[in-house]
């Protein structure tokens, strides 16, 4: 059986110290002013007899781990996809990995989620929320360092950095009566989740006092939801609406679905519209009109708010100015409606 090399194999080979390989491989050469070519030798030692650091007792020895927890609500829906991979990079290219679970939209998935983070001893948490209140995050943020994104709680003492998906939903809403639909079927997602609730008080608020026909169906972020909601709305072959406003792109991709098979064109015969910014949706037929998130801004700025909450608890400081921003979208007019 090989033996493992460790820092003494790497001290004994290029003649410095176990103490100066330790600091060079563990990221504080810069701090204790080691020089280019100490640095240099002792990392391509490192290579050569495939050196792996001991991480649990790196941890214990530094109280790092290099590790931060992402919580999503659901993996397969390519909105939270797109939004962990850029989260995913963003931490690499600091040095950190990332610890990825899945709420699945489920409170109890939640809790079990961050009990696992606070067991693997992760630096901070960057996390989408399900739960209805605020009380478990907020005490778990008092010993680890806890950042909200894409949805928040309306009364949190926690930082959050979410779209405005307010905004987001009038813009979109405004843009069909402009275009002069009369009557609009929106398709919403979880009803409790605090981006479906922003968007559809967008809506409401934008027809309100109009000579608009409307309805309000769904309950969930998914094709099946999209799909089963305009089905019941057109059933029997009547075209009651004359748009939809699917509230993601899930959602629209069930309504597409839908409408085809009721021998309905989309943007001749109904007018779609979507909240989400998935490239894939220039690549349907037509290209569909959209509201779009900022991801990569809101990711940039959730990373660096939870660094600098990491950073002044390593060096004993009080916690940065609480950061609790909403990002504007923008529309993305295609030939959907």
């Amino acid at each position: 059986m090989p033996v493992k090399s460790n820092i003494f194999t790497i001290a004994s080979q290029t003649g410095y110290s176990v103490s100066t390989v330790s600091r060079v491989l563990t990221g504080q050469a810069e701090k204790y002013r080691i020089s280019k070519k100490a640095i240099d030798l002792i990392t391509a030692t490192a290579r050569q007899v495939n050196y792996q650091p001991d991480l649990v007792a790196q941890t214990l020895r530094t109280r790092q781990s290099h590790t931060i927890g992402l919580l999503v609500p659901g993996i397969d829906n390519p909105f939270f996809a797109t939004l962990s991979g850029i989260i995913i990079n963003l931490l690499a290219c600091r040095g950190y990995h990332t610890l990825l679970a899945d709420s699945r939209e489920l409170e109890q998935e939640e809790e079990q989620a961050l009990q696992m983070f606070k067991g693997r001893k992760v630096d901070g948490i960057i996390a989408v929320p399900v739960a209805t209140s605020a009380a478990n995050l907020e005490k778990i943020g008092r010993d680890i360092p806890v950042v909200l994104i894409d949805r928040h709680f309306k009364k949190t003492t926690l930082p959050y950095v979410c779209t405005d998906n307010y905004a987001g939903a009038r813009m979109a809403t405004e843009f069909l009566l402009k275009r002069g639909y009369k009557s609009i079927l929106a398709i919403q997602g979880v009803t409790t989740s605090m981006p479906n609730q922003e968007r559809l008080r967008g809506f409401t608020e934008s027809i309100e006092g109009k000579p608009i026909k409307y309805a309000i169906a769904g309950d969930t972020f998914s094709v099946e939801n999209g799909r089963d909601q305009v089905i019941k709305a057109f059933r029997e072959g009547k075209r009651p609406f004359d748009a939809i406003f699917a509230f993601s792109a899930t959602i629209l991709l069930g309504t597409i679905d839908a409408l085809r098979e009721l021998n309905l064109k989309v943007g001749k015969d109904v007018g779609v519209i979507s909240f989400d910014n998935n490239g894939f949706l220039d690549f349907l037929d037509p290209a569909v009109t959209r509201v779009e998130q900022p991801l990569r801004e809101v990711s940039e700025l959730a990373v660096a708010t939870l660094f600098e909450i990491i950073e002044a608890r390593r060096d004993g400081l009080r916690d940065p100015d609480l950061i609790q921003k909403l990002i504007p979208p923008a529309l993305a007019v295609r030939s959907s409606c």
